[in-house]
């Protein structure tokens, strides 16, 4: 098993999980009309496969006890179920995430679920494994928080007609939130104690526990969406166009790439899951990111919502400075 031993390895590890996070979505931009329901399918193939090939590549890395294969055959029902459990919990945020943004818009959506998830993640991660300088960690998270603010604000102001927010938006946005910040720490828990899952094992069976809980909820949201859109039907889903299939299913590799680095980071002895899980949560900005330089999304915004992209990366920037100089620093 392949296991970065010093820290600027992991904090690659860490900002290559960042960029697949806030990357994985393209994928969506490139498959326009395709319902998200019916892209889901293509994605969660995408992140098992992914998971699966990491483990029997970088997994397997050495040989020896801790390998991919090995750590499945040993590993005790209790770490399994964690694993299992955090990916059906992270694919009801998923679904939940993508639905609070249909009905409420990113203004809402974002500032709301992501951070309140960036907040309760990092709080139980750190209670789970307290490592990293706590005022450069909460303090970094912080400035991150305020600069997916910001980014919501911005959002909000290039919007030529302003929408009302209904309670049902809200609520949802609330409850994606916390299932959001939920799903790592019982991965993280998955990693530890005896007879504990590797990193690249938990992930396998992460994806595992996504598919098990997609397979109802999705189908679910496909019969009653909790939008005001029309049903879909699994028939539309055999008559998509075929490259349609392989950008889901691509989506779905970047996203698992991004997870196994991530937690394999966090794995590190020097780091501990809040510190991986923050920096990971970045990703909004990286999506920020592509929106405003490759999609042009903000080209004919007003002058209000353009001049708040620049605080918004140097917020995000200065946070993501102070997070990832937390583990080097003693308290």
């Amino acid at each position: 098993m392949y296991q970065p031993q010093v820290y600027w390895i992991s904090l690659l590890f860490m900002l290559a999980s960042m960029l697949c996070w806030g990357s994985w979505a393209n994928t969506m931009k490139l498959t326009p009309g395709y319902r998200f329901q019916l892209f889901y399918w293509d994605y969660v193939i995408g992140v098992i496969f992914g998971s699966f090939c990491w483990g029997l590549t970088l997994g397997n890395w050495g040989g020896g006890s801790s390998s991919f294969v090995a750590n499945i055959s040993h590993a005790d029902t209790h770490h399994i179920l964690l694993a299992v459990s955090g990916g059906a919990v992270f694919n009801l945020a998923n679904l939940l995430l993508v639905a609070a943004i249909e009905i409420a818009g990113l203004a809402v959506a974002f500032p709301v679920g992501i951070g309140l998830a960036l907040v309760v993640g990092v709080l139980l991660n750190y209670a789970i494994s307290p490592k990293g300088h706590p005022l450069l960690l909460f303090g970094g998270m912080a400035l991150v928080i305020l600069a997916i603010i910001l980014d919501a604000l911005a959002y909000f102001r290039r919007e030529k007609e302003q929408r009302s927010v209904g309670a049902r938006g809200i609520w949802i946005s609330i409850v994606c939130g916390l299932l959001m910040g939920v799903f790592y720490p019982l991965v993280a828990k998955a990693l530890q104690g005896r007879d504990a899952l590797g990193p690249y094992t938990v992930v396998f069976f992460f994806s595992i526990g996504i598919a098990i809980c997609a397979i109802p909820v999705n189908y679910l949201l496909m019969k009653k969406p909790l939008t005001d859109t029309p049903a879909v039907k699994m028939s539309q889903y055999f008559q998509t166009r075929s490259s349609w299939h392989l950008w889901g299913v691509l989506g779905g590799l970047i996203w698992c790439t991004g997870m196994v680095f991530n937690i394999v980071a966090s794995h590190a002895e020097i780091i501990g899951p809040a510190v991986s899980y923050a920096i990971g949560q970045g990703a909004t900005m990286v999506s920020a990111l592509w929106g405003v330089f490759i999609w042009k999304e903000f080209a004919n915004a007003p002058a209000a919502s353009r001049k708040l992209i620049p605080a918004m990366f140097i917020f995000f920037l200065l946070g993501l400075g102070s997070i990832a100089i937390a583990p080097m620093v003693t308290r």
